[in-house]
């Protein structure tokens, strides 16, 4: 690979499996150093989460450039990922929330507008939806206490329906970031 891989990885305010995605990029981009440019694009709900588990000063030195939502254009993601600066979109984690404006697509946030305008002009999107299956899961708080969180059929449904969108993969354990990374890093073989 000649060319930097530059990704957009944008982080709504999902508290679930934050920490430990977190923990995987910074590996990820130590693993593969100037090869990747990974620019951390936070929801103003995520701005809140990230300070709430400690992470905010550490997404800054960690990653190539960081960007807090002011509103659905500014900064302006939606039109840097149309024009093809970014090779992929990841939202990892994805609230609910964020989750049922792309499956309804309501792109009236930062990352919602990126997400919506990623899949209009073909770039891929890569979504970690905290909310993935149905029942209940235990999540771990920043004071270390467990809090037990029921998931709906109603928030499975709009991950269902995104999964089913173009240029859209859908997965549910942070681990698999490395699978994608892999996939864009290691060109498969030409027949």
């Amino acid at each position: 690979m000649t060319e930097k891989l530059k990704v957009a990885w944008c982080i709504t305010g999902a508290g679930e499996k934050l920490t430990e995605t977190y923990a995987i990029m910074k590996d990820i981009k130590n693993l593969y150093g100037d090869r990747v440019e990974i620019n951390v694009f936070i929801s103003k709900a995520g701005d809140q989460v990230v300070k709430y588990y400690g992470l905010y000063r550490d997404l800054e030195t960690s990653f190539d450039r960081k960007w807090v939502e002011i509103n659905a254009n500014s900064p302006f993601l939606a039109g840097q990922v149309q024009l093809g600066k970014y090779d992929f979109v990841l939202v990892a984690p994805c609230t609910s929330n964020s989750t049922a404006k792309i499956s309804l697509r309501i792109a009236d946030t930062l990352i919602t507008n990126a997400v919506i305008m990623a899949q209009k002009a073909s770039v891929p999107v890569y979504i970690m939806p905290s909310d993935y299956s149905e029942g209940v899961v235990v999540t771990t708080l920043p004071n270390g206490k467990k809090l037990e969180l029921k998931i709906t059929r109603e928030d499975v449904e709009h991950v269902k329906r995104i999964s089913r969108m173009d240029d859209t993969e859908v997965f549910s354990d942070p681990h698999h970031i490395y699978k994608i990374f892999e996939k864009w890093t290691y060109p498969k073989e030409e027949k």
